[in-house]
């Protein structure tokens, strides 16, 4: 009885997956053939180009490791832990160092992204 359950249950997540790729392929299908036309004088798109787009971009973008996307895993979890033993025992002056070096490596709107503004400073335009 056990088993049985078991195998329904994997039956019913695979029947789910596929419909859920199917439904996507759909929506990609639609957008596609709604926006992309007009807008970029592309050609329609068929349901199986669809599948194809999406497939292709899961090989370029998601890639096959299954760690469920941007951030997500146990990599990252590691990575982040590593670079937090680094950062607690850096002393403050390394800290703003390294801070300021990766705001200039990563560009001015990182830098107004994170840094704090005071509420009472409005400047006129």
């Amino acid at each position: 009885m056990n088993k049985r359950f078991s195998v329904g249950k994997i039956i019913m997540i695979a029947f789910f997956g596929i419909l859920a790729v199917l439904v996507f392929a759909w929506i990609v299908m639609s957008l596609w053939n709604a926006i992309l036309p007009n807008v970029l004088h592309v050609s329609q798109i068929s349901f199986l180009q669809a599948l194809g787009i999406l497939v292709l971009s899961k090989i370029l973008f998601g890639g096959f490791r299954g760690r469920g996307g941007w951030g997500g895993g146990p990599r990252s979890a590691r990575w982040k832990q590593k670079m937090e033993e680094k950062m607690s025992k850096m002393s403050p002056e390394e800290r703003a160092k390294l801070t300021q070096h990766l705001r200039d490596y990563c560009g001015p709107w990182k830098a107004q992204a994170t840094e704090e503004k005071p509420a009472d400073s409005h400047e006129a335009t």
